[in-house]
């Protein structure tokens, strides 16, 4: 989990120092697919656990799972405007 929430955050860097080039949507449409997956597999995660596990998961990785939906939603408003 840890390893797939780096990778989706290093696409959104990556993603960040393309905006206004012409490599911004190609770069947006991998950062939002990786973000996807990641949410995806948290959530299945979470339902695979149990009482205190599951309290610990959402401890440790809830707000990351939220700073990563709120990232994608800003380069969404750069890609909306392309």
């Amino acid at each position: 989990m840890n390893e797939l929430f780096v990778e989706a955050r290093d696409e959104i860097e990556f993603t960040k120092e393309d905006i206004g080039t012409t490599y911004f949507n190609d770069a947006f449409q991998d950062a939002k697919k990786l973000v996807d997956e990641t949410i995806s597999e948290y959530r299945k995660l979470l339902d695979s656990l149990n009482g205190d596990e599951k309290g610990k998961l959402q401890r440790s990785m809830g707000m990351k799972m939220e700073q990563l939906k709120a990232e994608l939603d800003h380069l969404h408003e750069h890609w909306d405007r392309l």
